[in-house]
């Protein structure tokens, strides 16, 4: 099997990517879905362009691959470069240079058959090995490069015109381009932008950034466009058995992201469980549009009446009450930053400043298990604590326990 650089398949580079190399949890022996060879085929591929990235640990398993990046170096999210190794065949990228050629002039106006005559003879007259263009195959890439806003047309009588598009100014807004292609969702986009000449900006780094979710970014969009539609979608999701996906139906309302590790979801309305779920984009492979939802704006409309009550993914309680919790922690002195960390982290809480030295969170959830990994940070701080939900209580003071056992520490929690 010949291998290439160039990617026929994102899905499939989005796969491995985040598998083997974002998440490294899976080595060369974990590979179920094909053969070895295609294992190495795809290894060789991604490491053509972020192999200075490339760090590998060895562990009983085997030996484990992943992308170690520095931000303090690195200005530009090098996942960006997967998404610029697109496939194309010699023909297509022949008549994409050969059009942009004839066309080079923006003011000047061509007909097809204008267009169809200077490549016979200004260009493929002159290759060693002949080339023939159809007409139909020559109009199919003006429609698909006026799409894509590289040319513009105009009609005159019965006849299309065509031309190059007039290139925008944005060298004064390189900067601007530059924040947008980090922070922003489908930031490759800006990316694309700054690889133009004189386009290079170093103006920002960044200390928490989540590269990963570009891998993510066609899926986002493809869910936008068809939130913007207000059109019901059926969602290919992955599952446990590598072989298989499950598909839902739903109706996708808005996206949100998680200030927290950056992962993103997209909150819909499942068809088959007649509630509101959110889906992971990371686990989203595919996306087919089907008609617009008569319900759109009332299930939307829903989505921001629980919205003060999500505290991360679960968006509709088990039982019809929420789930109550409530802590209080000690500040010691020179501490107020705990505070101030309570008061920008709180989300749907509150927090009631008790004296100098005590303060208290709480709030009404839907699912209180969602909020243990941020409590546990409190940790050695936490002076009581009362959950509505005992069964979660109870799990964290066991944990407690058990970790002071491990350690050696005496008291209970």
């Amino acid at each position: 099997m010949a291998y290439t650089e160039l990617i026929k398949n994102f899905e499939r580079i989005r796969s491995y990517m985040r598998d083997f190399y974002v998440y490294g949890f899976k080595s060369r022996d974990n590979f179920k879905q094909k053969s070895a060879r295609s294992y190495d085929n795809e290894r060789r591929r991604i490491e053509s362009y972020l192999g200075e990235y490339m760090k590998f640990h060895q562990t009983a398993t085997g030996k484990n691959v992943f992308l170690s990046i520095d931000s303090r170096r690195t200005r530009q999210n090098p996942l960006y470069k997967a998404w610029k190794a697109k496939s194309f065949t010699d023909r297509d990228i022949t008549l994409h240079f050969l059009i942009l050629d004839i066309l080079h002039q923006p003011e000047e106006w061509l007909s097809l058959a204008e267009i169809m005559e200077k490549l016979e003879s200004e260009y493929l007259s002159r290759f060693r090995e002949p080339m023939i263009l159809d007409e139909s195959t020559v109009r199919k890439k003006l429609k698909e490069y006026i799409g894509l806003g590289i040319l513009a047309d105009r009609k005159q009588g019965r006849q299309m015109y065509y031309s190059r598009s007039g290139e925008l100014a944005i060298e004064a807004m390189k900067d601007a381009i530059a924040f947008f292609s980090e922070t922003a969702p489908a930031g490759v986009i800006g990316s694309f932008l700054l690889d133009q000449p004189g386009m290079e900006s170093s103006v920002f780094t960044s200390k928490h950034h989540y590269i990963a979710c570009t891998l993510d970014d066609e899926i986002l969009c493809r869910l936008l466009s068809a939130i913007s539609d207000e059109k019901e979608i059926a969602l290919q999701l992955t599952t446990k058995n590598p072989h298989t996906n499950s598909t839902r139906r739903a109706v996708p309302l808005k996206i949100f992201a998680s200030t927290q590790n950056g992962r993103r979801y997209l909150m819909g309305y499942d068809r088959k469980q007649r509630k509101i779920t959110a889906y992971r984009l990371d686990r989203i492979v595919k996306i087919d549009e089907g008609e617009v939802s008569p319900d759109f704006a009332r299930l939307r409309e829903k989505l921001e009446t629980i919205r003060p009550q999500i505290w991360g993914a679960v968006c509709e309680s088990r039982s019809t009450a929420l789930e109550h919790v409530e802590f209080t922690i000690q500040i010691g002195e020179g501490e107020e930053h705990i505070y101030q960390r309570l008061i920008r982290e709180k989300r749907c809480g509150t927090v009631e400043r008790l004296d100098s030295s005590t303060c208290r969170f709480t709030a009404d959830v839907y699912d209180s298990g969602e909020m243990i990994p941020w409590i546990r940070t409190f940790i050695g701080r936490i002076l009581s604590m009362n959950f509505s939900n005992r069964t979660i209580e109870n799990q964290f003071r066991q944990d407690i326990e058990e970790m002071c056992r491990l350690y050696g520490i005496g008291g209970e929690a």
